[in-house]
């Protein structure tokens, strides 16, 4: 029986066995029966790890220890209101840091980001924060919501069909018009900034 650990780029955080590339934290969310209950983070810091650094093991959800959290990629896990994490992905914290600043206006430091991320990704009661945007003027990598529920990554002339295993057939970019944009606003910033996340091989 698969864990609910597999984060969508809704905010929703769902049991599934298809694998992710990056793994994140949020803070101790589950139970001693690795069950997880109303809280959905314990600290502003959302990041998003590695699966592999250093050689470091650990057991999914053990007692006492912080929820290991899974996204299908980065795109994803920016959707969700994460940054790449200052110690296992430095070389990216750095890149996203950079661009940070260029479109803040200001240095990049993780605490300020991680407020300004966490006004801009959820709720008090948990619920994603969304804004619309025109479509022509989003960034690569950011995601949207289609009319009718369907949930889309923004990659140069098209849109790709997200599914818990992957990207499905793409579909042709619209030329305009506004949209539900699911990624939060200074992520999106990032993105325009010149930021590129890694993205599942599924989206070629």
């Amino acid at each position: 029986m698969p864990l609910q650990n597999r984060v969508q780029p809704t905010g929703q955080i769902i049991a599934t066995p298809a694998r992710g590339l990056f793994m994140g934290n949020r803070g101790i969310l589950h139970d001693e029966q690795q069950r997880l209950g109303a809280v959905r983070w314990r600290h502003k810091a959302w990041i998003t790890c590695a699966l592999a650094f250093k050689g470091r093991r650990r057991g999914l959800m053990t007692p006492h220890s912080y929820t290991e959290l899974f996204f299908l990629d980065e795109a994803v896990a920016l959707a969700a209101g994460h940054r790449p994490c200052a110690e296992c992905r430095r070389a990216d914290f750095n890149r996203f840091g950079a661009a940070w600043a260029l479109a803040q206006g200001g240095a990049a430091r993780a605490p300020a980001m991680d407020a300004a991320l966490h006004r801009a990704r959820v709720t008090r009661d948990r619920r994603q924060i969304t804004h619309m945007a025109d479509i022509a003027a989003l960034p690569d990598s950011a995601f949207v919501a289609l009319p009718g529920g369907k949930i889309c990554l923004v990659l140069g002339a098209f849109l790709w069909p997200y599914r818990p295993e992957g990207y499905a057939s793409p579909l042709p970019r619209p030329a305009g018009g506004n949209v539900t944009v699911l990624t939060p606003r200074p992520a999106v910033a990032v993105l325009a900034a010149g930021y590129r996340p890694a993205l599942h091989p599924s989206a070629a």
